[in-house]
Formats: structure tokens, sequence, C-alpha cells
């Protein structure tokens, strides 16, 4: 089924809606965990429920759980591209060392009307790239040495005419702030998770009630970091398509991006990069087989169609 046309300036309008609809949602998903905790646990020994007195624990502790997700949310927004960096190894590209980069960069910006964002480069002959930040002040567009030294010049200009495409149509501050909330399920379930694990490690004594709750927990932060995941899979792999028509329609030259997405397939795992959230958002990620059922289950939420999909849509224009 051919993909329906969306303008650049409706793409642009839906994804900050979406982006609105995130930033309530997540929190409203948290509190749903944390009445959930309160439901289950505030039962007497016949399994009998107080909605009222479930009802009081839940309204006090709403100003707590709201001021943990700010504080966790604007730490994330304000240090984003700092942790981005880190996790993928990168460093700033200087145009001393490579105009062309530069060059390629500017002119497609200037096509579009566009600011120049940032441009970094990761130290690894993997062929890849992506897109990262919030705001104008933070965009930024991520090379490897890969990519920079083994596609031509008009396969380059699609590779950074796509991870353009990204910034301009909004979705990487979709994607950057759906993996900041999903990282709060996330991070909870690990420190639950490592809390049983030490705990019996350790031959720490529980009774049975603090063993419920620990449970109870568990199995709450679990179903809502899937839940997550859903929410981050809502921003739909259609992402892609739009990034690669759009460059296409940049570019003029779809069959340049086809073409690089072709040499990627084959070399475009960067080793060094260990955070998936960072590698969701190379311009090709897949999970790996290798990883056992997490990875599999990953692969069910995948934002990325297959690249082969990618390059036939690419070769119809």
């Amino acid at each position: 089924m051919a993909e329906k046309y969306v303008g650049i300036q409706t793409q642009i309008y839906r994804n900050n809606l979406k982006s609105t609809f995130l930033l309530m949602g997540f929190p409203l998903l948290i509190l749903a965990a944390v009445y959930a905790f309160f439901y289950f646990m505030l039962a007497d020994q016949y399994g009998q429920r107080d909605v009222g007195i479930i009802n009081d624990a839940f309204v006090s502790t709403i100003p707590g759980v709201l001021i943990a997700v700010g504080i966790w949310f604007g730490i994330a927004y304000l240090m984003h591209n700092r942790m981005i960096s880190k996790a993928a190894g990168s460093r700033p590209l200087t145009r001393k060392e490579n105009m062309r980069v530069y060059n390629l960069t500017e002119n497609l910006c200037i096509s579009k009307g566009m600011k120049v964002p940032k441009i970094n480069i990761i130290e690894d002959q993997a062929l890849n790239a992506f897109a990262s930040g919030i705001n104008e002040s933070t965009y930024t567009v991520t090379l490897t040495r890969g990519i920079m030294e083994k596609l031509n010049d008009e396969e380059l200009e699609g590779v950074i005419g796509h991870e353009l495409m990204h910034i301009r149509n909004r979705d990487v501050r979709l994607l950057i702030v759906s993996i900041i909330f999903v990282g709060i399920f996330s991070f909870v379930a690990q420190i639950l998770y490592r809390n049983m694990l030490y705990g019996s490690m350790m031959g720490r004594r529980r009774d049975k009630n603090q063993n419920n709750a620990m449970l109870i927990a568990m199995v709450i932060a679990f179903v809502a970091f899937l839940l997550s995941m859903v929410f981050r899979f809502a921003i739909s792999r259609k992402r892609e398509y739009m990034a690669d028509s759009g460059a296409a329609e940049m570019t003029k030259n779809p069959r340049a991006l086809a073409s690089a997405l072709r040499k990627i397939s084959g070399n475009y795992q960067v080793r060094s990069v260990k955070s998936d959230d960072v590698a969701e958002l190379f311009i090709e990620n897949r999970p790996d087989k290798s990883s056992g059922l997490m990875a599999a289950i990953t692969g069910l939420f995948a934002t990325h169609p297959p690249i082969e999909k990618r390059i036939k849509f690419l070769e119809q224009f």
C-alpha cells in the first residue's frame, strides 16, 4: 500500500501535537502505576479494599510524584545533548577538519531556510548517523568517521538531508521526549530488580508484606514500561519514511540516498554505542538477534522499518 503524502507543515503540526500528548500522557501513566500499587497493596487479609483509604493514600503522593517527574524531565531536558554525546562517544567536528561535510550541510539548510545545526563526529568506521536536540540551540547532526569517508558526495548529502528532515519535521524532539519518560520506568524497574536480587543474595530477611510490595511494584513497573514503549511506538515507523522522502525532495536525488542506505545496511553497527536509546536515533538500527528474548521483545516495538523496504520506497520516486 502506497504511503500517503503528508505536507511538511502538517507533519510538524502533528509531531508538535504528539509531543504535547506525550508530555501529558507519561505523567498520567506514572500516576496510574502509583494508583495500581496502592490498590493492590491496601487490601485486608480477606482481599477487601477501602476505596477511600486508597484514594487518600494516592492523592497524598501526587505532589511528590509530579515533582520527581518534573525534576527528572528538567535535568534530562537541559542535559540531554551532553548525555547523548557521552553515550555515543561523539565530539564536535570543526569546519577545518571537514569542509566537505559543512558545505553539504550548509547548502541543504540554505535551500530550506533552516538554521545550520551543530555537527558532531563519532570516531568509528561503521556507517551511521543521527540527529538529536529539542530546539534550535541544541539541534545536532552526528556522523561516524566511516560514513564520511565511504560515501560519495551525493550519498552523504542524502544522509545529511535525512537527518535534517528529522529536525525539520520535529520528530527528533518527539523521540527524545519519549526516551526521557521511558527512562523513568526503566530506571524504576532496574532499581526494584536489583533490590530484590541483592537483597536475596545478601540474605536479608523481609516479612511477607515487604516481599508482596516489592513483587507488586516490580510487576506494575514492568507493565508500565511496556505501555510506555507503546507510547514510543506511537511515534510511528513512518518517521523514517518521512525523513527519507523529505531528503529525496530536498536533494532531488532519491537514488543517492537509496545507494547510501544499501552501503549502510552492510556496516551500520557502532560498537562503542551501548545505549539502546542512542542506537534508536541512528539512521539504521536493528535489534541484535543474538541478544536473546529482550532483543526480540524490543524488535516488536522497533521504530525503524526494514531498510530493504526503505530502499525500494526511494527507488520508486
